[in-house]
């Protein structure tokens, strides 16, 4: 009874909460609806909430989306604001688009719609769109001052960045936040040319359904998964083309394209925004989560693509230990059982974002953010840089040895090499959790789980008797070879906590903190994609090859007591689809093409396979 009397006043509290949080918005605000008219003719579906206050003027902050404007209707308003709560109470004017294409937004939709330099004066894309918006609302919506500023995460982040090319004058800020950046290089749907199946498999079979005309609600899921064990659906799908043959039935055609288009061509490289990232006038703050498992790529590499084409504009990363979104969707205290030791997302909304819009757009307080605030994990402090990566960063070498070392230092006379049984049938899990989507958490999970594998290659360093601070990117060189003729190589940076670490008062029973194998950073690279991601090459059965490529920046102390560890396989399922380990298309391959390989990774004299750290000394 008491535990039912808990329930009970906890479902109060949310209702109540909700209905506080939608209060404030109904009281304070009012809303319209608009369909504004683009350069081509076509209207998009735009909703409005202005102050009821109109004794003065306010700035208007703009998000277009592709997950709707709703709720639609003018006496209806958004139920929960916890994202922009800080902003409603600041007093901003408030507006949500449809992007063309989606919802009740006219026109055709395009995934990730490629920028079109030199246009025609009708012609469109995600720039024009937001330029005739903003050209719209400071003509037409009372009492604003002729200021805009443009948010959005994840999807959202990428129509921010569009806007920002060829910007409106009246467009003042912006801020990119876990935008998209390249769909096949490293943010969602592909890390370095492989695919990522659970994560694309849920988004497309309901975000991909096609719809032929306007609509106000999302459609209903294709067909229901009917269990939450991940692992064992994609492995019983079998290869990628079953996903169409058992599920999708040829009827989403971004689905379609995904398979249709599995090297770097102009399809991926249309859509890879970072190159056309200039001419940008608008303050920009990119916004991003280390732990963010979707687009943690697309935050770094809009940052440095905008610093390096906009020399001369007001240019900030903040970069925190957050999942994706997490900077305003959680306290970001903690992820998983990693504690974080403070409410980052508080110090954040309040020190950070709030500051930036009021500054820019409202000539209020002071700004100042560095170039880059950088939350530093292990240590579990903000830092403050003139740059990003810093300056004076200190490269180190670290060694794999055969026999299970990891040193600073290349050790002589050892093993040619370690290997192990790559199985495509048994691959490596990449979660504990039994999830048929994504599960974020991976990006910290405790790794002992799979340390045992005969197919995980474990590299550990002594207790180190220093801090270890890196920063920066992850840089692998190793020399490998595979009795297949492809193989995907995933190395994982980890932080070996020391066997008598106390638990936290949150960590749950069956955890222990004592030897916690906490995951830094892990990245894969697909084989075949190892001298070009357009031109893909097998290997020669056996014989030694060169592999290197850059895994996603850090921020991370490996603190005084504790260890580096690196994890190395050929699986990390479901999380990326699975290596057939014969040179094929593997988005068309047949189950007779998967074949277990022998995988060596090499440290000779000859052959000496290394990790490059940045460290702050």
């Amino acid at each position: 009874m008491k535990k039912q009397i808990l329930i009970f006043i906890s479902i109060l509290f949310v209702f109540t909460n909700c209905n506080a949080q939608q209060n404030l918005l109904e009281e304070n605000y009012v809303k319209q609806e608009y369909k504004i008219k683009m350069r081509d003719g076509t209207k998009l579906f735009t909703s409005v909430y202005t102050p009821k206050d109109d004794s003065q003027n306010y700035p208007i902050i703009l998000r277009r989306t592709p997950y709707s404007a709703a709720p639609y209707g003018i006496s209806n308003y958004p139920k929960n604001i916890d994202t922009w709560k800080h902003l409603i109470e600041e007093g901003y004017i408030f507006v949500f688009q449809d992007v063309r294409g989606r919802f009740m937004s006219e026109g055709e939709y395009v995934n990730m719609r490629p920028y079109i330099p030199n246009k025609s004066k009708n012609q469109i894309d995600e720039t024009t769109d937001t330029y005739d918006t903003i050209e719209w609302l400071i003509n037409n919506i009372p009492n604003n001052n002729g200021k805009v500023g443009l948010y959005g995460i994840s999807y959202p982040g990428f129509y921010s960045s569009m806007g920002a090319i060829d910007a409106h004058p009246n467009l003042i800020c912006v801020s990119p936040q876990a935008p998209i950046a390249d769909w096949f290089i490293g943010d969602d749907f592909h890390h370095n040319g492989a695919f990522n199946l659970p994560l694309a498999f849920s988004f497309f079979s309901t975000f991909g359904i096609e719809q032929d005309s306007l609509y106000k609600s999302w459609p209903k899921r294709s067909f229901e998964f009917n269990t939450e064990d991940g692992y064992k659906f994609y492995l019983d799908m079998g290869p990628l083309k079953n996903a169409n043959n058992k599920y999708l039935k040829n009827e989403i055609p971004f689905w379609n394209d995904l398979m249709n288009n599995g090297t770097y061509n102009d399809f991926w490289k249309s859509r890879n925004i970072r190159p056309h990232l200039k001419n940008i006038n608008p303050a920009v703050m990119v916004v991003g989560g280390f732990f963010d498992a979707e687009n943690c790529f697309g935050a770094l590499e809009t940052y440095k693509s905008i610093e390096n084409q906009n020399p001369t504009i007001n240019n900030t990363l903040v970069m925190g230990p957050w999942y994706h979104g997490g900077w305003v969707r959680s306290d970001g205290d903690k992820l998983g059982n990693v504690f974080f030791g403070s409410m980052t997302s508080e110090y954040y909304i309040q020190n950070v974002e709030l500051p930036f819009f009021n500054y820019h757009l409202k000539g209020k307080g002071e700004l100042n953010l560095p170039e880059a605030l950088i939350f530093e994990t292990g240590s579990n402090v903000w830092k403050s840089y003139e740059s990003w990566p810093p300056n004076n960063l200190v490269k180190k070498d670290l060694f794999i040895n055969s026999d299970g070392t990891l040193t600073f230092n290349k050790k002589e006379n050892q093993n040619e090499y370690t290997e192990y049984v790559s199985d495509p049938s048994n691959p490596v899990p990449y979660t504990q959790t039994k999830s048929v989507r994504m599960v974020k958490e991976y990006m910290v999970e405790d790794q002992r789980f799979v340390s045992n594998r005969s197919d995980v290659l474990v590299f550990e360093s002594d207790v180190l008797e220093n801090n270890v601070t890196l920063a920066g990117s992850i840089n692998v060189e190793f020399f490998v070879s595979t009795s297949g003729t492809d193989s995907d190589w995933i190395i994982k940076i980890i932080d070996v906590f020391p066997d008598d670490y106390p638990n936290y008062e949150f960590t749950p029973d069956s955890i222990k903190m004592g030897g916690f194998q906490m995951l830094v950073r892990g990245d894969i690279m697909r084989g075949k994609f190892r001298n070009s991601f357009e031109n893909p090459e097998p290997f020669i059965p056996n014989e030694v090859t060169k592999i290197s490529f850059a895994l996603n920046d850090v921020s991370h102390t490996f603190k005084k007591g504790h260890k580096i560890m690196v994890q190395i396989q050929s699986s990390w399922f479901p999380l990326f689809d699975r290596n057939p380990q014969k040179f094929v298309d593997i988005y068309n391959a047949d189950e007779s093409d998967f074949q277990k390989a022998i995988n060596r990774v090499y440290s000779s004299n000859d052959f000496p396979s290394k990790i490059e750290i940045n460290v702050i000394e």
